[in-house]
């Protein structure tokens, strides 16, 4: 077993609180962390009254991607992208597609090998021959390990190559503005529109709103919501949220994809191609560009 403290680096956005407690002030949970606690994500950690990005290097996994596997299609199509993923994540979603990664980890943290920021971009420029373009942080939930990501963007802005950011949305504003200029894309999920069902996923609807509006400013912006029958399908919600991209831009991606039985939804049905094909079709008569994927 590795020990990864030695690895464990200081954090942004945070600032000290009484009885050496740290709040956090990375994502909209604003966690008031106690000594040698962790906040909601469980990689940002209070150590002796500090706060320090516990999960950083520590790499779930890494592959080279099709780009539109992120999914992103209008972004350098037919090309690949280094997708590498960490642990945690700031919201606890019931069909979490990556639950092992994002929610029971702790193990893993301990066992897998440190990678640098500099060794990322190393392999990043060695896949270069293959296809690739840059490197893509997915699979769990990236802005929780904003320093790592922070530090390997450098990079790899440095290098020439561009950065991906698959994401939930769910971060800070300030945080977000100062990470943005280093990215090229994002894909943001816009999980379903209404403050009642982000709060089954224990997040908040509007700071993902307020992230989809400054990044689609500032970068290529593609958004994906996952249809679950009974929580999020309904024609009134796809519409409504259909017409709020649109007041940004209606040229902006989005991408309906099909719900499979997964983690705390595994005894529920999969989402019908009809009702996903029926969806794109009241969402096309507000958006330019609707894809329908993962239809199984």
């Amino acid at each position: 077993m590795n020990d990864y403290s030695k690895d464990l680096r200081p954090a942004c956005f945070y600032k000290a609180a009484e009885n050496g407690a740290a709040v956090c002030e990375l994502c909209p949970h604003n966690c008031k962390i106690q000594k040698n606690s962790a906040g909601f994500c469980g990689i940002r950690k209070n150590i002796d009254g500090k706060l320090y990005a516990a999960s950083y290097g520590r790499i779930s996994g890494a592959a080279l991607d099709p780009v539109e596997k992120k999914p992103l299609y209008m972004f350098h199509p037919g090309t690949y992208v280094l997708s590498i993923g960490g642990f945690g994540c700031n919201f606890r979603c019931p069909f979490c597609q990556n639950c092992d990664i994002s929610l029971e980890y702790e193990e893993s943290l301990h066992d897998v090998r440190y990678l640098s920021p500099e060794y990322i971009m190393g392999l990043a420029l060695k896949t270069v021959p293959d296809g690739n373009i840059g490197v893509a942080y997915t699979y769990n939930e990236p802005f929780i390990g904003y320093e790592f990501l922070y530090d390997c963007a450098q990079l790899v802005r440095d290098a020439g190559l561009f950065n991906v950011v698959v994401t939930n949305g769910y971060i800070n504003r300030e945080p977000l503005e100062t990470l943005l200029p280093l990215i090229d894309a994002m894909n943001i999920d816009l999980k379903g529109f209404s403050a009642e069902f982000y709060k089954k996923l224990k997040g908040g609807f509007e700071p993902v709103k307020e992230t989809i509006e400054l990044s689609q400013n500032q970068c290529h912006v593609e958004l994906t919501t996952l249809i679950i029958p009974g929580e999020n399908d309904s024609e009134e919600e796809i519409e409504e949220l259909a017409r709020w991209i649109a007041s940004l831009d209606n040229k902006i991606p989005l991408h309906l994809t099909r719900f499979f039985p997964r983690h705390k939804y595994s005894h529920k049905l999969p989402a019908s191609r009809e009702s996903v094909y029926r969806l794109s079709e009241i969402a096309k008569k507000y958006l330019k560009n609707v894809f329908t994927g993962n239809m199984g």
